[in-house]
């Protein structure tokens, strides 16, 4: 059986974890084997970075390039793998997280950033890209809220307008690339009706 490779995108608290995580339990309902993962962190070497990007002050380029280690052993020791193997890997992020961040949100050239990444990922593309939306007040009130501690990560802790930056940078790499990304209105709170929007896109598309 073919693998797949589905990623989930959108700014602060759109509910791109709890998606993954029902897309998950789905699938594996469905038969098939399913490897969830995320970036930062899904690989051993991944959590300690992502600890850092998370907490620590960097320079804009050094973050970019801490992301990049991270994808580069994501994608080597998890995703590759699973994928030849026939599982439906499903992300919670990938590199269009980067352009939108680094790119849109800090303002580091697009095409420095995608010419990085092609030396490190290569042809590695998703299948298919949800893109979760929500305005990013709302989204960073429930990211906040959320929180066992209340001080917010170093991403959370950016200005508003950072966060709007971001999401117009998700909706302008959707604009590029409408055959892969699929947008999903995810400011009402219901998780599981926003489920059943990204399983009947799959069922439409036969990516079962």
């Amino acid at each position: 059986m073919k693998g797949l490779f589905l990623t989930l995108e959108g700014p602060e608290g759109a509910g791109k974890s709890t998606q993954a995580r029902l897309l998950a339990e789905w699938y594996e309902g469905r038969g098939r084997e399913v490897v969830l993962t995320r970036e930062p962190g899904g690989t051993a070497l991944g959590l300690e970075l992502r600890q850092l990007l998370l907490t620590q002050p960097m320079q804009p380029e050094t973050e970019f390039l801490l992301y990049t280690a991270d994808r580069a052993e994501h994608a080597a020791k998890v995703i590759r793998p699973a994928l030849a193997r026939g599982a439906v890997v499903i992300s919670d992020r990938w590199l269009d997280s980067s352009l939108a961040y680094q790119g849109y949100g800090r303002g580091l050239r697009l095409d420095w950033l995608r010419a990085v990444s092609a030396g490190v990922v290569g042809d590695l593309r998703p299948d298919l890209t949800f893109l979760l939306t929500v305005p990013p007040r709302l989204g960073l009130w429930r990211a906040r809220h959320r929180r066992s501690s209340d001080e917010p990560d170093r991403l959370e802790a950016e200005a508003l307008a950072f966060h709007q930056r971001v999401l117009q940078g998700f909706l302008a790499l959707a604009r590029q690339e409408p055959e892969r990304f699929v947008l999903v209105d995810a400011e009402k709170p219901v998780a599981e009706a926003v489920q059943r929007r990204i399983q009947k896109v799959l069922l439409e598309r036969g990516l079962v």
